[in-house]
């Protein structure tokens, strides 16, 4: 089964980061993943100025990934986040950026396309 690295990049700035739960599915050229909780046991994930990488397991090859939907869903209490990056490494190796750069409101799924 192959695996992708997905690498999260949380701004820096004051209340950039989230407690919400955020969940992400990657899209390639030969089919989509299942929705993936992005979720460390006992871990402060999405942290102001933090960098959190996840292992993402998938059934089949995804051929060449052309764009990630991010989903952040609400936790306790409204909380937005401050999305700068996402990275993923294929399993080939090869390195993707997904820039975004701009905060996440509410209970959204937002769409992330190759920079």
């Amino acid at each position: 089964m192959p695996s992708y690295t997905v690498t999260v990049a949380t701004g820096s700035q004051w209340f950039a980061g989230t407690d919400d739960y955020v969940y992400l599915s990657l899209e390639g050229t030969a089919g989509c993943s299942e929705r993936h909780l992005l979720d460390k046991p006992f871990y402060n994930d999405f942290e102001r100025g933090a960098v959190d990488s996840y292992d993402v397991t998938v059934e089949e090859d995804l051929g060449e990934i052309q764009l990630i939907k991010i989903e952040k869903r609400k936790y306790w209490y409204r909380d937005d986040w401050y999305l700068k990056y996402i990275t993923v490494k294929t399993p080939m190796g090869d390195y993707l950026e997904f820039p975004c750069y701009r905060w996440i409101t509410d209970e959204k799924e937002i769409v992330l396309r190759d920079g």
